[in-house]
């Protein structure tokens, strides 16, 4: 069994952490998840995870409210959007986090 998880700095008071677990090359469980620092506090902007037993995006505004959005994609499918979406869009995703807005 394989496990892999890390932290990375995407900018100022921004990061991504990031872990999965395979079993035999396949990806059994996962989550990457961008956050910002708010008041020395940091907060969730927007998870893909598989918890529940599905892909799934959660996505936060500032207000602590949620939107969840299924994914039809396999865990790797879903672990390698996941990165690539994180790596591309944190930025975006980090200003409208802080104006309220769902990312």
């Amino acid at each position: 069994m394989g496990e892999k998880t890390y932290t990375r700095a995407l900018g100022s008071d921004t990061r991504k952490r990031h872990f999965h677990k395979t079993e035999r090359g396949k990806v059994i469980k996962f989550a990457v998840q961008l956050e910002v620092k708010v008041d020395d506090t940091w907060q969730p902007v927007i998870r893909y995870d598989c918890a529940h037993d599905f892909s799934h995006i959660d996505r936060y505004n500032i207000h602590g409210e949620q939107e969840e959005e299924a994914l039809q994609l396999s865990y790797a499918e879903s672990l390698t959007l996941a990165d690539d979406d994180i790596d591309l869009n944190w930025e975006t995703y980090k200003t409208r986090f802080l104006e309220g807005q769902f990312p």
